[in-house]
Formats: C-alpha cells, sequence, structure tokens
C-alpha cells in the first residue's frame, strides 16, 4: 500500500466515519434532551390529573426505556447496521424475561389497575388476599399492611387484585357484632330494653345510626339477643369490648342467673 491510497483511505472512510461518529453523539445528545421534555410534558400533564404520583414515576421511567431503545436502534441503522435481527432479539429477549418474570409483570400490571381504581388508599383499615391491617403502603408490585397485632405484611398485587377487596374504611360507620346467651327465665322484652340502655352509654357509638338491639333467637339455654352498635372504625375494637362489658354489666345488675345448658334425660326400659 503506496502513501497516496493511505492519504485516500484517510481522506474519504476514516473522515466519513468521523463525521458520523460525530452525528451519533449529536443525534444522542439531541434524542436524549427530547426524551427527557417527553418524559416531562407526560408526567406534567399526569400531575395536572392528579394521578398517583408512583403510578406517574414508573410510567415515566417506562416512556423513557422504550424512547432509549428506539433511540439507539436508530442510530444503530444510521451506521448501516441491521437492526431487523437486533430487534427480533430483543423481542425474543422481552418473551423470555416475561415468562420467567410473569408473576412478577402481574403484580405489576395489578399495581398499575389499583393505582388508577384507588379502591384502597393509605391508612385504610382492609381486608386483602387474606390479610386484614391498616395499609401503610401501595407499591407497584405489593401492597404493605400493618396487622392488628402489629405485623407488617406484603401482600403481592395480583393476588389483591384477583381477590375479594373489603374496605372497612370506605363508610363512615362499621357495625359490631356481638350476640348475649341468656337464661331460660329472662324476659327478653326487658333484656333488650336493658340492653339498648346500656349499648347507649357506651363512648364512640354512633348516635346517626341507632344500635340494633334484637330477639336474635331461642334455644333450650333460652333467649338470645343481638346486640350491634355502630362506630367508626377507628374505635371498632373499643366499642367491640366495651360491648362485651355491657352485656356482663347488664346481666349482673339485673340479677339474671347464668345460662345453664338444658339436659334431656330419657330412662328406656329393656
Amino acid at each position: 500500500m503506496n502513501l497516496q491510497s493511505i492519504q485516500t483511505f484517510l481522506g474519504t472512510t476514516v473522515t466519513e466515519l468521523a463525521i458520523k461518529v460525530l452525528a451519533a453523539i449529536a443525534f444522542w445528545l439531541v434524542g436524549r434532551w427530547l426524551i427527557g421534555k417527553v418524559v416531562g410534558l407526560i408526567q406534567a400533564g399526569m400531575n395536572r390529573n392528579h394521578v398517583d404520583p408512583t403510578l406517574t414515576k414508573y410510567l415515566g421511567s417506562i416512556v423513557a426505556i422504550a424512547l432509549n431503545i428506539a433511540l439507539v436502534l436508530g442510530i444503530l441503522g444510521y451506521f448501516g447496521i441491521e437492526t431487523t435481527s437486533f430487534a427480533a432479539m430483543l423481542a425474543g429477549a422481552g418473551v423470555a424475561i416475561g415468562a420467567a418474570w410473569s408473576g412478577l409483570l402481574g403484580n405489576f400490571a395489578a399495581g398499575a389497575f389499583m393505582l388508577v381504581l384507588r379502591p384502597f388508599k393509605v391508612g385504610d383499615f382492609v381486608s386483602i388476599g387474606g390479610v386484614t391491617g391498616t395499609v401503610h403502603e401501595l407499591g407497584l408490585f405489593g401492597t404493605t399492611l400493618v396487622t392488628p397485632d402489629n405485623v407488617m405484611t406484603i401482600v403481592g398485587n395480583g393476588k389483591i387484585f384477583g381477590d375479594t377487596i373489603q374496605n372497612y374504611s370506605a363508610l363512615p360507620v362499621r357495625r359490631v357484632e356481638r350476640i348475649a346467651q341468656l337464661a331460660a327465665g329472662v324476659d327478653p322484652l326487658e333484656a333488650i330494653e336493658r340492653l339498648t340502655a346500656a349499648v347507649a352509654k357506651i363512648p364512640n357509638v354512633s348516635t346517626e345510626m341507632a344500635p340494633e338491639i334484637s330477639l336474635l333467637d331461642i334455644n333450650l339455654v333460652g333467649p338470645v339477643i343481638a346486640v350491634r352498635p355502630y362506630t367508626h372504625t377507628d374505635h371498632y375494637w373499643q366499642v367491640y369490648f366495651d360491648t362485651n362489658e355491657a352485656i356482663v354489666r347488664t346481666c349482673q345488675e339485673a340479677g339474671w342467673p347464668a345460662p345453664t345448658p338444658a339436659q334431656i334425660t330419657r330412662l328406656v326400659q329393656a
């Protein structure tokens, strides 16, 4: 190779390659700037519509990743590199990763839907995925609850979205379910009157929805009284235990005997 050939190579190929490299760098910088602007506009629009900040952040990340991949493919195509096989490889890798992470991606999709539909929020007392507790954190893959015995529990969003969701904080009051088993000689109408007066004195019992004190059943032991006061979820357990104490105190003050199971004995001659 003579000097003239080297000069020709440097003057054409290397110069062309340098121009392409500089152009690729320029494309990358401008593309990254445009991607940042697009993602910023999307997130600003979602914030104006009061979309959950967690969902806004993750959707912005997904859009940024997709646009960056498209930018890289465009730059490779500018260099004359065949991107069809590269795109097919990415698609195959995506399918393989999706199959391996199907559960994780299912939790992600369920979390995105929950952040949009908002069946509950942080601070709500709920029963989800077989776990009952107060919502501590909403994530795209799992929801963190603090159970009544103060245990932090994480439930996968896929399990939550595919199961029954009970939100005890969605309505202003909740009913406490208690039963008073009385002895056979107790007048149920008098018992209802006494228990109604006793339950009305319990703190934090709702005044808008009156307690339901009714004759639920009559069995061999005696009458069964349903005692059902209403209260806010925050005071549920306080009213629950106070209702038990009110039933015991009412029975003691009235002097009613303790309910005793009835026994029937039959004598059969041989």
